[in-house]
C-alpha cells in the first residue's frame, strides 16, 4: 500500500462552468511511484477526471510533469498542467515570488508565467508545432462527427497541427451547429486511430457571447472518453492555426469551449516571440481545488 498526496483540480473554470477535471499527484522522487501505478490511478480515476498529472520539484522553480489518461501516457496535458502549476503558485508565498517558472515534459523543458496577482491565472508555453499534411477529406471528417459536410465552413482551411497533442482543427459555419454535434464514441474513436489524430477541435467565430472570440468543442475518444470540456494543447493548435491564417488580431484571445450554451468554460490564449524571433503561443487560465487528501494505492 502507498500513501500519495492527491488534489482534484478543475481547469479553466469561470462563472458558472465547471471547468476540466484533473487529478494531481505530488511526487517526492523518481521513486515514489511507478509508470504502471501512475496507469493504475488514472483507470481507477476514469469518468471522475479525464487525465491524472503527476509532478515533482527538482529546482527552487523548476518541475518534472507526466501525464496518464486511462487509456495511455500523455505526452502533454494542457488542462492537467494549468491546474497543477495554478496551485502549486499560488499555496506557495516562496513560488509566487517568481514570475516564470519552467516544467519538463515528454515535450520539453516548457516556460510557466505567473499571472495570478494580475489576471487570477497562470500561462504555459506550448511546444513548438509540428504540422502534417496528409489530412482526411471534409465528407470522411463530416461523417465522423455524424454532421452535413455543408456545415463545414470552407472559407477557411482544415488543419493539423501538433501543439502537445496532433489536433485536427475543424472550421464550423455557426454555434448552433457546434453545439448540436453528438458523434458516435467508437466511429469517432476509428476515424481518429485511422488517422493518427489525438484530438478533434472544432470551431466557429459565432461565439455565443460577443465579446469573446471564438466557440470551441474538442473530442477525444483516444484518450478514453468522448468530449474535453477544456483544452490546453489542442487550443495551442489552434492558436497556431489564428497565426498561420492572419486571424490573430488581439493581444488575448477568448475562446468558449464546452457543449453548454451558457455555462461555458474560458481558455485564453497570448503570444510571446520566442528566442528565435518566431512567435509563441501560450495558454491560459485559472483553477478551483475540489478534493484535497491522501490517495491510497493498493
Amino acid at each position: 500500500m502507498k500513501e500519495l498526496r492527491f488534489k482534484k483540480i478543475d481547469a479553466f473554470a469561470a462563472n458558472k462552468s465547471e471547468g476540466n477535471p484533473a487529478g494531481y499527484i505530488r511526487l517526492d522522487s523518481e521513486t515514489d511511484i511507478s509508470e504502471n501505478e501512475m496507469r493504475q490511478i488514472a483507470c481507477e480515476l476514469k469518468g471522475f477526471v479525464n487525465e491524472v498529472g503527476y509532478v515533482r520539484q527538482t529546482g527552487e522553480n523548476s518541475f518534472d510533469l507526466k501525464y496518464y489518461s486511462s487509456e495511455r501516457e500523455v505526452d502533454f496535458c494542457g488542462h492537467a498542467t494549468i491546474a497543477i502549476m495554478y496551485d502549486l503558485v499560488n499555496s506557495s508565498d516562496k513560488l509566487k515570488n517568481y514570475s516564470s517558472l519552467s516544467i519538463q515534459t515528454n515535450r520539453g523543458k516548457l516556460e510557466v508565467l505567473n499571472r495570478i496577482a494580475q489576471d487570477n491565472a497562470v500561462f504555459i508555453m506550448s511546444p513548438v508545432p509540428m504540422y502534417r499534411k496528409e489530412i482526411p477529406g471534409t465528407a470522411e471528417i463530416a461523417a465522423s462527427l455524424r454532421i452535413p459536410v455543408s456545415e463545414i465552413d470552407n472559407s477557411m482551411p482544415v488543419k493539423l497541427i501538433n501543439a502537445g497533442l496532433w489536433t485536427l482543427i475543424v472550421p464550423i459555419k455557426n454555434s448552433k451547429t457546434i453545439l448540436s454535434i453528438f458523434p458516435d464514441f467508437n466511429e469517432l474513436k476509428n476515424f481518429c486511430t485511422a488517422s493518427s489524430i489525438d484530438i478533434i477541435e472544432v470551431f466557429t467565430k459565432d461565439a455565443v457571447d460577443k465579446s469573446n472570440d471564438f466557440r470551441a468543442r474538442v473530442f477525444a475518444p483516444a484518450f478514453g472518453y468522448l468530449e474535453d470540456p477544456a483544452t490546453g494543447s489542442g487550443n495551442c493548435a489552434f492558436g497556431y492555426y489564428l497565426l498561420d491564417n492572419n486571424m490573430w488580431h488581439k493581444e488575448t484571445v477568448i475562446i468558449e469551449q464546452n457543449d453548454k450554451p451558457d455555462k461555458y468554460n474560458i481558455v485564453k490564449l497570448q503570444k510571446k516571440r520566442g528566442n528565435n524571433k518566431i512567435w509563441q503561443v501560450l495558454f491560459g487560465g485559472g483553477a478551483v481545488t475540489r478534493i484535497e487528501g491522501t490517495y491510497i494505492l493498493y
